[in-house]
């Protein structure tokens, strides 16, 4: 179990605009993801250091995107105005966690532009609607083609840092473990929410120094 990724959801002028914005900050490349069918959504990404990655995220005009957890998810935050939406933990058994959620996860995937098919299943959205401190789970099938490795050459930038808004012990109830357990090298820092709870910020690494969005 570790931090996989973390999402960002599209602001006003939309997907490409919002990620190009966080990419230019951030000295990084953002990389055209694609449409995910099941979620009615569509994403960017900015890959990062070991294997974790920015999602940049927005809604389709479709009707999967009202009845899918994630794109109702997705549009909301978009609605809203955009930004941070939530992080997400990678899973090496997605049954072990349906089981202590007792619920089923639901199936992911999307099409590359040469025909390849990224394939996951995640669970726990409903989670994050209802909580937004809490991260969701995911498990990539084909984990080789990870979006973390969209680009040729491993990025400089690391996820150094989350800041919720939050209550750790809630967190580590979900987990099922201390959220500083899901990796070794971000930092955790949790205030008393101050209205609703949720992902406030997010610290980088770069060559440039310490960025935090």
């Amino acid at each position: 179990m570790r931090v996989d990724h973390v999402s960002y959801a599209a602001e006003k002028d939309g997907v490409r605009a919002t990620a190009d914005r966080l990419a230019a900050q951030l000295g990084v490349r953002a990389v055209n993801g694609g449409v995910h069918p099941s979620f009615g959504t569509r994403n960017v990404i900015l890959p990062m250091a070991h294997e974790r990655y920015v999602e940049v995220v927005e809604p389709l005009d479709h009707p999967a995107t009202d009845k899918a957890p994630f794109g109702q998810a997705v549009k909301t935050a978009c609605e809203a105005g955009g930004g941070w939406m939530g992080w997400v933990v990678r899973v090496e058994d997605i049954a072990a966690v349906e089981q202590r959620l007792d619920r089923a996860s639901d199936e992911g995937h999307r099409v590359f532009p040469d025909g390849r098919r990224l394939d996951w299943r995640q669970i726990g959205v409903h989670g994050l609607i209802n909580d937004p401190q809490l991260p969701y789970f995911i498990h990539f099938l084909n984990p080789e083609l990870h979006p973390s490795r969209a680009v040729e050459v491993e990025p400089e930038v690391n996820i150094s840092g989350l800041t919720l808004a939050g209550d750790p012990a809630r967190v580590r109830e979900w987990l099922g473990l201390p959220a500083d357990k899901t990796s070794t090298v971000i930092d955790f820092s949790f205030i008393a929410p101050k209205g609703n709870a949720g992902l406030l910020s997010v610290t980088f690494d770069t060559p440039a120094g310490q960025i935090t969005i």
